[in-house]
């Protein structure tokens, strides 16, 4: 394996997560071609912090990826997180099929068809399995039967960091796409032609991609379990798929041949890291203290019913229940979100280490939450774009467990 070259185009880099978890599992990862751009900004600071780490380069674009998706060259594994969004087609004449304007996924899609790398691998909020609101499960099903068109089989998992032992509770689905001539869609391929259902969700606990990594619990759950398709005579045209399927997609999945088989899956613990574990040790700059009045914070953290008035003019009562505050060091993270350092509900309020008083995460703490090295986003841009750039990123030992299994199946 020492000798394999695996070619890699990142896009959508952010901070370069990917690109970091892969070649943490293995030198063999080389990326050849990486995409970042903050639409609408002028400040390119995810950008500058990728070159900053990687180099500056013609292979390292920042630009608009609709305009610059003819330049990805020839590669093994495309990687991305890409925004949950409305991805709906619609049939336009003469033009065929055409998706939703300023849709990322159509940028995806456009190269895998081009390109066709063996393998795809991408990240998502989870609650792209259950979009939209009122067709629960046709964002992800135009996803599945794109990929499925072109020639892939998919296997997806919703993956909680914390489970498998790192310092935040953060839920992201991936999903790992690998094409007809690998090795691993003829193993699929031959159990689907074997006529039983149960192979399939055997694949799922056993032998499939992500069960080695993420091992899984043995108990079945055949009460939350769909077995369905996204091809057929319903669903002749991708926008067949967009007009009207929908289906109860659960945290674990595969496809193959427009053939759909997804359990809700109970992940084997493993156990996490406490926040107590990634807090500094150090003195802290005093700006991260909170000081003087602590009752906004409590309001913000308290459980709550407020009278309010819906748009159709009805009375309602919005509650929320109240949060663990200061937050419990010896658990791990809460989901961080990219507006963690400002007042708000979700905003991480920990003990200082060396003082007991109450303050806010720093920006190299919310960077050990990720699996980032110290001060990785410590390459000049200001300090608020620190905190969103780590609200944004991936969990970087959990891109490395995947590297390390990608590696098994080659």
């Amino acid at each position: 394996m020492a000798e394999k070259v695996i070619k890699v185009v990142e896009l959508f880099a952010g901070v370069g997560g990917f690109r970091v978890g892969l070649e943490r599992s293995s030198n063999a990862y080389k990326t050849v071609w990486a995409n970042q751009w903050e639409p609408g900004k002028v400040a390119q600071y995810a950008f500058d912090c990728y070159a900053a780490h990687f180099g500056k380069s013609k292979n390292h674009v920042n630009e608009d990826i609709s305009l610059v998706k003819n330049q990805v060259p020839s590669h093994d594994l495309l990687v991305g997180g890409f925004p949950c969004q409305d991805y709906s087609v619609a049939s336009t004449g003469a033009k065929g099929i055409e998706g939703k304007k300023g849709v990322l996924w159509w940028e995806i899609n456009d190269i895998v068809r081009e390109r066709r790398p063996s393998y795809v691998l991408l990240e998502n909020v989870d609650r792209l399995i259950k979009s939209p609101t009122a067709q629960r499960g046709r964002d992800f099903g135009i996803i599945l039967r794109c990929l499925s068109d072109l020639g892939y089989a998919v296997e997806w998992r919703v993956i909680n960091a914390a489970e498998y032992g790192n310092a935040q509770r953060r839920r992201r689905i991936f999903i790992f796409a690998y094409n007809e001539r690998t090795p691993i869609y003829q193993s699929l391929l031959n159990r689907l032609q074997s006529n039983s259902e149960n192979v399939l969700f055997d694949w799922l606990y056993e032998n499939g991609f992500y069960a080695p990594a993420f091992p899984l619990q043995e108990s079945r759950n055949p009460s939350k379990r769909t077995v369905s398709s996204i091809t057929g005579k319903d669903y002749k045209t991708l926008a067949d798929v967009s007009d009207s399927f929908k289906a109860p997609f659960y945290n674990s999945g595969v496809m193959i041949k427009g053939h759909i088989f997804s359990e809700d899956l109970m992940p084997k613990g493993v156990p996490p890291i406490p926040l107590k574990e990634i807090r500094q040790k150090e003195p802290v700059a005093e700006r991260f203290f909170i000081n003087g009045s602590l009752e906004k914070w409590e309001y913000l953290k308290g459980s709550k019913k407020i009278p309010r008035i819906g748009p159709n003019g009805n009375a309602y009562v919005f509650s929320e229940g109240g949060m663990c505050f200061p937050d419990d060091i010896e658990k791990p993270a809460r989901t961080m979100l990219t507006s963690e350092s400002s007042i708000n509900r979700s905003t991480h309020v920990i003990e200082d280490a060396e003082t007991g008083r109450l303050r806010l995460l720093t920006p190299l703490e919310c960077e050990r939450l990720n699996g980032f090295d110290d001060d990785w986003t410590n390459t000049g841009m200001p300090e608020r774009i620190r905190y969103f750039t780590m609200g944004n990123a991936l969990i970087v030992p959990v891109i490395t467990k995947i590297g390390n299994r990608l590696l098994e199946i080659l």
